[in-house]
C-alpha cells in the first residue's frame, strides 16, 4: 500500500508540472516590438577631410604629417590643449575623425616642402579643407 501511494503521489506531481508548463510557458512571446538598431555612428560624428597638394601642378603630397590642434574648453578646470596627428595617403588626403567644431590650428609638414600652419574655423562636421604647399627656397 505504501508503494502505491508513493507512485500515485509522484505521478500526480509530474502531471501538475506538465500542466503548469502548458499554462505558463517559460519563454512567453513579447508584447512589445523588438528594439530598433541605433543609427550608425558615422552619421553622428564629424569627420574633417584635409586635401594636401603642392607645386605648380598641384600634385598630391603623400605621407605628409597633418597636425590638428584645438583647445577643449572646460567650465571648472583650466582649458586643455588637444592635438591629433594624421598622415596623408597616396591621394594627398587625410581624415580627422571626431573633429570638434570651432577654431583649430592645422599644421602640415612634409619632406621637401615648406611647412604650413594656419588657423581655421570649422563650421560643418563634414568640411573639406584644401591646403597647397610650396617648395622651399634654394640654398646656395
Amino acid at each position: 500500500m505504501m508503494n502505491f501511494s508513493r507512485i500515485l503521489l509522484c505521478s500526480s506531481l509530474v502531471a501538475s508540472l506538465v500542466l503548469v508548463g502548458r499554462v505558463w510557458p517559460q519563454n512567453p512571446p513579447s508584447s512589445s516590438p523588438e528594439p530598433k538598431p541605433a543609427a550608425p555612428k558615422a552619421d553622428l560624428q564629424s569627420r574633417i577631410t584635409i586635401e594636401v597638394t603642392g607645386g605648380e601642378k598641384a600634385s598630391p603630397v603623400e605621407n605628409a604629417s597633418v597636425y590638428f590642434k584645438y583647445v577643449e574648453e572646460r567650465k571648472i578646470r583650466k582649458n586643455k590643449s588637444m592635438e591629433m596627428n594624421v598622415k596623408t595617403n597616396r591621394d594627398g588626403v587625410a581624415h580627422v575623425p571626431d573633429a570638434p567644431l570651432g577654431r583649430v590650428l592645422i599644421q602640415v609638414l612634409a619632406e621637401g616642402w615648406k611647412s604650413y600652419g594656419r588657423w581655421f574655423d570649422i563650421t560643418d562636421p563634414k568640411q573639406t579643407i584644401k591646403i597647397r604647399l610650396e617648395r622651399p627656397p634654394k640654398w646656395y
